[in-house]
């Protein structure tokens, strides 16, 4: 059973950054694709990004490609997601998630999710 922890989400100002951190509690993580997703008020819940279990490989939702940076820090078992450039559009309910692809059915671990909301 591998448990995610998200963290660092909070109240930023549109233009602003974030950066979230998503900590595994188990070296089995290693072998998992990583991937953030995030559920806007009122919808679905949605792919952001994807890096691979090397960390050599990433894809990006349109929405925010250019703007969030996937990574990841294997030595650590945690994945971050370095957001710039926020706009209001982007607060949201952020989930990290330990997964085979870039679906929500492919996903085999979820965390509890963290809160980013941008001011205009």
């Amino acid at each position: 059973q591998v448990q995610l922890v998200e963290s660092g989400g909070g109240l930023v100002q549109a233009g602003g950054s974030l950066r979230l951190s998503c900590a595994a509690s188990a070296r089995t993580v290693f072998h998992y694709d990583m991937a953030w997703f995030r559920q806007a008020p009122g919808k679905e819940r949605a792919f952001v990004a994807h890096t691979s279990w090397s960390g050599g490989s990433t894809y990006y939702a349109d929405s925010v490609k250019g703007r969030f940076t996937i990574s990841r820090d294997n030595a650590k078992n945690t994945v971050y997601l370095q957001m710039n450039n926020l706009k209001p559009e982007d607060t949201a309910v952020y989930y990290c998630a330990a997964t085979l692809g870039i679906t929500e059915a492919d996903v085999a671990y979820w965390g509890q999710g963290t809160q980013v909301t941008v001011s205009s």
